[in-house]
């Protein structure tokens, strides 16, 4: 009885799909790799919560890695490492690779935006003695998950000389913060019986940022003046100066370990910045790969990649088509023979919501890293559908190099759905795959990662540039 018992176990192991926790599957000292990694992760998210930010801190990392910035005319050989900076919000880095470029580059595109509050061109109002900003929300989000939360000001301003203004309020313990309000439950009974996307509106994102008023002015929007007065003070900035403005509204914590076993990491704006991360290391840790090398960190994934800053720009394809010519090819030849990791996040199985994931295709935290062969929502639109071939090609080199990893889509067919960027690489002839972290509280102000599922991100980059 016993022998047969062991028989079928050896069968199950050899037929069957074994789902395992991480920690059942890899030893103490690469336990602790992960932990150290994510301590350099979580400082760079409390230094990088926008993109600008992320870009400065990109290229900062990487001229230290000894990477300098491609300029027209640089002769390129292998070994070289480059970058360049797309508009102070998109970065490409590149190491060339000792096979003719012909060959092909290993592409690995994250993006470093998130969902988040931004202000309006004519932001600033007054209203029954309080200043408020008015916002318009970007990417998607939960709307009642921004109201009563510490909010912190991120961005630049554009004075009307051109001169530009960096801001960053809120990140300080002595800075002040800012905030949404919400009604009192006691006054809330109309409010509560709404469905729970209209419970608040688009139009009640209002930020508080004063109280008092101008002490020399009595007349209406004294208030108003007089945070204009501090701004001018400390910025030299009107309000017309607005206008010309990004200024995002982000929440003023602090990326934390999450659990008593401090397994997970909670923070604002995993998605993407977790797969950036991991991708911008991987690729500065890269040492001499056969294959050309090349990370996009973008923007603008959250509201459809459009602009000269997102991925359906051909900022991209003209750095290739620059490399390419560079090297003696040409950027057709060079996409076609790519491959690409579209490093971006998944939904992770979360027990208290059971429902809304088919169990056997979603991705669990601890399981590693998610490869998500296609994306999109109802019939696959939106998607590029990742080929058996290359989805086979990857699958053998993270088992090949001990990679944990793990399959997932985005929820039960017709409960929802989404995108990557991974279609606009795709449509450049380049096999294209998502491979990412889960992610829990996916779009919320404070979302959750697992170290374990980090560093396996990292881990994946790392190995699919070597390969």
């Amino acid at each position: 009885m016993a022998e047969k018992k062991d028989a079928a176990k050896k069968l199950k192991e050899k037929l069957l799909v074994q789902r395992k926790n991480a920690c059942h599957l890899i030893s103490d000292k690469e336990l602790k790799a992960c932990d150290k990694f994510c301590e350099g992760y979580k400082d760079f998210m409390d230094k990088a919560k926008i993109e600008r930010e992320v870009v400065i801190y990109s290229i900062d990392l990487l001229e230290k890695k000894g990477f300098v910035e491609f300029k027209e005319g640089m002769k390129l050989k292998a070994g070289d490492k480059i970058y360049r900076c797309n508009r102070g919000k998109a970065v490409l880095a590149a190491i060339i690779g000792t096979a003719p470029i012909a060959e092909g580059v290993r592409l690995c595109a994250a993006h470093i935006d998130s969902p988040r509050l931004d202000l309006k061109q004519n932001p600033l109002y007054e209203d029954t003695e309080m200043a408020l900003f008015k916002t318009h929300y970007y990417g998607g989000i939960k709307k009642y998950q921004w109201t009563t939360i510490p909010l912190a000001l991120h961005g630049v301003v554009i004075k009307a000389d051109g001169t530009s203004i960096p801001v960053n309020i809120g990140e300080d313990d002595k800075d002040p913060v800012f905030c949404v309000t919400d009604l009192l439950p006691h006054l809330a009974s109309a409010q509560m019986q709404k469905p729970m996307a209209k419970g608040i509106a688009g139009e009640q994102l209002n930020i508080v940022i004063g109280s008092r008023p101008f002490k020399d002015d009595e007349e209406s929007g004294s208030v108003k003046l007089n945070i204009m007065n501090i701004l001018f003070e400390k910025y030299g900035i009107t309000e017309a100066d607005f206008i010309s403005s990004e200024l995002e509204a982000v929440p003023a914590f602090k990326a934390k370990d999450i659990g008593f076993d401090r397994s997970m990491v909670g923070s604002y704006g995993h998605d993407d910045k977790v797969c950036a991360y991991t991708a911008l290391i991987a690729t500065a840790d890269c040492k001499k790969p056969k294959h050309t090398v090349v990370t996009v960190l973008t923007d603008k994934e959250e509201t459809g990649s459009d602009g000269n800053t997102g991925l359906r720009s051909a900022y991209l394809k003209y750095f290739i088509a620059d490399i390419a010519e560079n090297m003696g090819s040409d950027a057709r030849t060079v996409l076609s023979a790519s491959e690409c990791l579209s490093a971006d996040v998944n939904a992770a199985f979360d027990p208290t919501f059971p429902e809304v994931n088919e169990r056997n295709n979603c991705a669990y935290i601890n399981h590693g890293v998610v490869i998500t062969k296609y994306t999109g929502a109802r019939g696959k639109a939106g998607t590029s559908d990742a080929s058996a071939e290359f989805t086979g090609k990857i699958r053998r080199l993270m088992d090949k190099e001990n990679v944990i990893w793990q399959t997932g889509e985005l929820g039960k067919v017709d409960e929802g759905g989404g995108g990557t960027v991974a279609a606009y690489i795709a449509n450049l002839n380049v096999d294209t795959i998502d491979l990412g972290v889960p992610v829990l509280s996916m779009h919320a102000p404070y979302e959750i990662v697992s170290k374990i599922d980090t560093y396996m991100a990292y881990k994946a980059f790392a190995v699919f540039m070597a390969d």
